[in-house]
């Protein structure tokens, strides 16, 4: 039944519609009427992604579950091959996977008879206290003995289930903490690359001001120059100096957050990486799909779909805890005087007993774990709503990032290279008299501005690159999945 009912939801992406209802995913076990409330969300996805011109081709998935090979950069590809096998929280999440297999174990175990064997002796001694005599008795007793409830009315094989979709939960759990890890690792890793860029940025305009300063200085000797030009120039070169020990600050963070993403110590990660020079780069297209094929990519909906699925038949077991239960018991035991006696054949007793109970008066137990339980799966009706929600918005948005990145990374390189061509005229009129020392700092400031803006923005684009393949599920595929699992 939940691979019937996982069957349903899927065919409802499908349709490019998801309908939920109590009523649906219950039919197939109500054992009340107090499953007629009705609780669903009914949201119709769009066909098209907004931020694209078209997104009818087909989810490629193939290439989703390693896009961080088409960024073309092999340090990264290594950091993020390093953290799935090495990062701890990845590993924590296998053994929550171990711990559902094992809870799953021990429901079914509840389907089977149990048994148990015990052998005992014991012996008496009697004085009378009138004559001194005294009689020694000793008896031998074995047994093995079986109960075994009976799952009349499938109760129990409903726990199971709830089992079997609770361990799908947190197979799909792994998968999503892939999927997150590995975006978490790729964006840490242009945060790094914008920093070495920028801390770059700031050397070379230092060079220029340290220049700058020394034509200033030569000028107050020959008498050219006042000290107010003088200081002015020593102010704005040691303002650009203050940066670079800021910005080194922030990449030794960068690099120890990479260090802590694939399990490794500062140190050790400090011996073997090699600090970015330039950019990735970006993929050329993204084959984005539609709405519907996203959903059923993405691990944390698959989750949650389950997870529906397991309060559904929590909340049939509760509601067949009204119904009776049939308890089988037996034993087969053997009662001897003497030890050697214990083989004997006519020792041997043997019993069976079988019990109907149901429960009659509880003050409201059953009733209200039931209500307990429905409440649940409201919960997860809520929160597979909002998971489906929140997934069509990270797509959105990232597709939305992309193009708006791109289109400030073409305005802001034409205004780097004016700001380059201004500074380099402002410093050949100051040169030859023609403009004041402040129109050269301005100049220089606005470059070095402007340049840091764009390799933030670039840095902003290439991880909404990032953001777009983790929206849509990227980050595992089936194959190396179940041999991780």
């Amino acid at each position: 039944m939940i691979k019937q009912n996982h069957t349903s939801i899927q065919q409802f992406l499908s349709a490019g519609a998801i309908t939920l209802s109590l009523g649906w995913l219950t039919a197939c076990a109500t054992t009340s009427s107090s499953l007629e409330q009705k609780a669903h969300f009914d949201t119709q996805l769009p066909h098209t992604w907004q931020s694209v011109n078209s997104s009818q081709s087909t989810l490629d998935t193939a290439a989703l579950s390693r896009w961080w090979q088409r960024f073309d950069d092999p340090q990264m590809e290594a950091l993020i091959t390093d953290a799935i096998e090495k990062n701890p929280d990845l590993r924590s999440a296998l053994s929550t996977i171990r711990q559902a297999r094992a809870e799953r174990g021990l429901e079914s175990a509840e389907l089977w008879p149990s048994l148990a064997a015990s052998i005992a002796g014991s012996g008496t001694q009697t004085r009378d206290l009138n004559n001194s005599n005294s009689t020694h008795s000793d008896s031998y007793q074995a047994a093995l003995d079986a109960s075994w409830e009976v799952d009349l009315f499938g109760r129990q094989q409903q726990y199971v289930a709830a089992a079997d979709a609770a361990l799908a939960a947190s197979e799909e759990d792994y998968r999503q903490a892939q999927v997150t890890l590995a975006a978490e690792v790729a964006s840490t890793y242009l945060t790094l690359c914008s920093y070495t860029t920028q801390l770059d940025i700031v050397r070379q305009n230092l060079a220029t001001r340290e220049s700058t300063q020394e034509i200033v200085q030569w000028q107050e000797q020959a008498g050219e120059s006042d000290a107010l030009n003088s200081q002015q120039s020593i102010a704005a070169t040691e303002q650009v100096r203050a940066q670079i020990p800021e910005l080194e600050q922030s990449l030794v963070e960068t690099r120890n957050s990479l260090a802590i993403l694939t399990g490794r110590t500062p140190a050790a990660l400090q011996g073997q990486l090699q600090l970015p020079t330039s950019f990735p780069s970006a993929p050329a297209n993204i084959a984005v799909g539609i709405p519907a094929e996203t959903l059923r990519q993405r691990p944390d909906i698959r989750s949650s779909e389950n997870t529906i699925l397991a309060a559904q038949a929590r909340l049939t077991a509760a509601e067949r805890s009204r119904l009776p239960s049939l308890n089988l018991s037996g034993s087969i035991g053997i009662e001897a005087l003497q030890a050697g006696d214990l083989l004997d054949p006519q020792s041997l007793i043997s019993n069976l007993a079988a019990g109907l109970s149901a429960p009659l008066w509880d003050a409201g137990r059953i009733r209200r774990n039931i209500e307990v339980q429905n409440e649940l799966l409201q919960q997860a009706y809520l929160e597979y709503e909002n998971t489906v929600l929140n997934a069509l918005a990270e797509v959105e948005n990232a597709l939305s990032s992309i193009d708006k990145r791109n289109q400030q990374i073409t305005t802001l390189q034409r205004a780097c290279e004016a700001a380059q061509n201004a500074t380099q005229l402002a410093q050949l009129q100051y040169k030859a008299g023609e403009v004041d020392l402040l129109t050269v700092l301005d100049a220089q400031r606005t470059e070095l501005s402007l340049d840091q803006s764009l390799t933030s923005t670039q840095a902003e684009a290439l991880n909404a690159h990032v953001q777009l393949y983790k929206a849509l599920g990227g980050g595992w595929d089936t194959s190396s999945a179940n041999e991780t699992l």
